[in-house]
């Protein structure tokens, strides 16, 4: 059977009461057997939301990590807190923190190696911008992004990465891949992994898909046979909306 992982991705949204009302909202909801999901709220609310899920099937995450274990470096937050604090998996690479704080590949390949080499599971976004697409670019884009991204990352920590492709312009804007653009460069992606990693390795991966998921489309995104689920930002800051995209296979 086909696993899912659905995420929110909760950005920078929420306050500690509203996070707990969210939890307590979403925390006995029934979920499929071939779906995890995930919530990743910004770092003060980590802690209070793995308490609050405690128990239930929904994990939780961050939504960035610095590479280094300690030092002087204000502001970042070392993998080994956010595991204290309950997180099982750390979103790299978000194209808000490419394109809006300017983080170069060569930094995100170090986040993503210290996240796999922590025991903890890494969500590693690509994508390209709306002029890329427009020249073409998107193989390219993606490529660059692969290899530069997943460089000495051996196929013994593959298990615990998940990539997720986001065309950035369609983060946001109430723009959608279509189910074929999508699935286009997700598939892309599979065979990258299967000539670097092989067969077993790129069955294995999931690959999810993020950009204005909601309940009118993720039906039949998910029914693509490259996409295995779904990182979500505006649609998973509400419950009920939240509840619909994990169950996805009942939408009609």
């Amino acid at each position: 059977m086909k696993k899912y992982l659905i995420a929110a991705n909760w950005k920078m949204n929420k306050s500690l009461p509203e996070a707990l009302d969210f939890c307590n909202k979403i925390k006995d909801v029934d979920i499929p057997e071939n779906v995890e999901v995930l919530i990743c709220p910004p770092f003060p609310l980590i802690y209070p939301v793995s308490q609050a899920l405690q128990g239930t099937k929904i994990a939780t995450g961050a939504q960035n990590a610095y590479f280094e274990k300690s030092g002087a470096f204000t502001g970042e937050t070392s993998i080994e807190a956010l595991k204290s604090v309950g997180a099982e998996y750390i979103i790299i690479g978000h194209s808000e923190r490419r394109n809006i704080f300017k983080e170069p590949d060569e930094l995100l390949n170090k986040k993503l190696l210290a996240v796999l080499n922590s025991g903890l599971k890494a969500i590693f976004c690509i994508g390209e911008l709306i002029d890329e697409r427009k020249a073409g670019k998107t193989i390219s884009v993606i490529t660059k992004q692969l290899d530069a991204g997943l460089k000495d990352i051996p196929a013994s920590l593959m298990p615990a990465l998940t990539i997720a492709y986001e065309p950035v312009w369609a983060i946001g804007t109430g723009l959608t891949a279509t189910p074929a653009q999508a699935e286009e460069v997700h598939s892309f992606i599979r065979n990258w992994i299967k000539e670097k990693y092989g067969q077993s390795v790129a069955d294995a991966l999931v690959i999810q898909y993020g950009g204005s998921v909601k309940p009118e489309n993720v039906k039949e995104l998910m029914s693509q046979p490259d996409i295995d689920g779904a990182l979500v930002g505006g649609a998973a800051l509400v419950p009920d909306k939240f509840e619909k995209l994990i169950h996805f296979s009942k939408l009609s």
